[in-house]
């Protein structure tokens, strides 16, 4: 569970066995997994261990350090923090609503139909970006990129 998930619904990330150093306990991976509940406003973080290693120290550290960050910004620009709401089904539908551009078998595009497509994924992945929902302008980027870069469509 760390990054390129987008699951703002998670408000509990427990970390079992989180003294047990390794790959998904370097202090990187549970700073990338402690981050998945601080999409949700009351997103806790449970790490079980009998002792605190270097790792979780240096992670619950960077945690706080940006945490304080975020709290004096949004205080600064009256900012009340609030959860991420997106459905699974708003996740499938971009999928959906570009599978046909770069798809085998599908209708291939005409350079101006292409061009169109173009700018109306790049509006979208500008907008998703502006909802902060970076794995959406993410994939709309990708797609995109395929679009400029196949000679067939």
């Amino acid at each position: 569970m760390r990054e390129g998930l987008d699951l703002p619904e998670v408000s509990l990330v427990a970390i079992l066995d989180a003294d047990k150093e390794g790959f998904l306990r370097t202090e990187t991976s549970l700073i990338q997994t402690i981050g998945r509940a601080a999409r949700n406003a009351e997103g806790k973080v449970i790490m079980y261990a009998d002792s605190i290693t270097k790792s979780m120290r240096v992670a619950i550290d960077e945690t706080r350090r940006r945490r304080a960050i975020q709290d004096a910004y949004n205080k600064a620009n009256g900012i009340t923090p609030k959860t991420i709401v997106k459905g699974v089904h708003d996740i499938i539908d971009i999928g959906k609503a570009t599978e046909d551009a770069g798809g085998k078998g599908k209708k291939k595009l005409t350079k101006n139909e292409r061009e169109k497509l173009i700018q109306t994924l790049s509006a979208e992945m500008r907008d998703a970006a502006k909802r902060l929902e970076f794995e959406q302008a993410a994939f709309l980027r990708d797609k995109i990129r395929e679009l400029r870069e196949s000679k067939e469509l």
